[in-house]
């Protein structure tokens, strides 16, 4: 595939950087918000035209480099029995795990509930432009976990679900080695169907002592990079908050690290492993900006890619719900149409 996205992950330079963005395939886009005008978002995961149609949606409508396959994190804990409701404050398990003595004894984990994913990912391969990478992507244990044992998304902090990893430590292996068991083949099937990119989406990373995550979280995280690199995909981790921890990423971990907005991006530099590149790290609240502002933020992010062109330029996090349309398309055809050598 003639992709600037797959070239400079593989460390070929090109005379800008590529760009996806999190997020992209959703309430950003004026024609996804007309579509759940008639189909709710269950109806569009689980529908392969609509699916596909939105996965590739912002291709069209924005001019990103890549697409992202449309579905959610939430798609493992629903394949391992658990009852996911979504309503009008985000989606709701009823009976979160933390509230169970033996919670991994509550799950029953069907791979066969995750076939309609592929389904999506096939009409994608099939649609999709010539030159347009299909990024794949599930949530990494830690952030499953937090869903899963809170029970809702509403307390950022999930202090149900931190507690839980500090008192229950042997059942909460027990619980990550199953969601790591079921991610593994999440991710194989996806590869097995056409996807090109792997990421991993830690979002919660920030919510541990880093060296808590790296004695509980960090085995399963190189275990499902193992398994998605051993197929030739790139993998690409993002620890959202994870701070001083960049300083372990290394090439053994992961092709790309996708830096949080907290982070500028030369400390990062500075602290992962130089063989591994780096995705990110504009702050998606910028997008509220004049767009002379937001030229003026992308002018300061030339001398970074002159320096380091193995960068793929992306949000820090995912597109807000009410990001104006009009400044995310100004953003990407301001870097498509940029010289970004002066």
């Amino acid at each position: 595939m003639n992709s600037i996205l797959l070239d400079t992950i593989q460390g070929k330079a090109h005379k800008r950087p590529p760009m996806w963005f999190m997020r992209q395939a959703g309430r950003v886009l004026p024609n996804y918000n007309a579509l759940r005008v008639k189909h709710s978002f269950r109806e569009m995961m689980a529908d392969k035209s609509l699916g596909a149609k939105v996965t590739l949606m912002p291709v069209y409508d924005l001019g990103v480099d890549a697409a992202i396959l449309f579905s959610d994190i939430l798609v493992i804990p629903v394949a391992m029995g658990m009852e996911l409701n979504w309503t009008d404050k985000g989606p709701v398990f009823p009976e979160p795990l933390s509230s169970f003595p033996s919670p991994v004894s509550r799950l029953q984990p069907d791979p066969a509930k995750l076939e309609y994913i592929y389904e999506v990912i096939d009409e994608v391969i099939r649609l999709r432009p010539a030159d347009i990478p299909l990024i794949g992507f599930c949530g990494a244990p830690l952030t499953t976990l937090c869903y899963m044992l809170q029970g809702i998304s509403s307390n950022g902090n999930f202090p149900d679900a931190v507690k839980f990893l500090y008192r229950y430590k042997a059942e909460a292996q027990k619980l990550i080695d199953a969601v790591t068991e079921l991610s593994v083949h999440y991710a194989r099937k996806q590869i097995e169907h056409g996807i090109e990119i792997f990421q991993l989406f830690e979002t919660h990373a920030g919510l541990l002592p880093v060296e808590m995550y790296m004695e509980l979280f960090m085995p399963a995280v190189q275990r499902i990079a193992n398994a998605v690199r051993a197929e030739g995909i790139p993998f690409i981790f993002f620890p959202k908050g994870f701070g001083t921890g960049l300083q372990y990423i290394t090439p053994e971990l992961c092709d790309m690290v996708s830096i949080d907005w907290q982070m500028p991006l030369v400390h990062a530099r500075k602290m992962v492993h130089p063989e591994v590149g780096l995705q990110g790290n504009i702050d998606p609240r910028l997008l509220y900006a004049d767009q002379e502002l937001i030229a003026d933020e992308l002018e300061n992010l030339k001398t970074f890619f002159a320096e380091n062109p193995r960068w793929i330029l992306n949000l820090g996090h995912g597109f807000l719900p009410d990001t104006p349309y009009e400044n995310a398309k100004y953003m990407t055809d301001w870097v498509k149409n940029t010289d970004w050598s002066k």
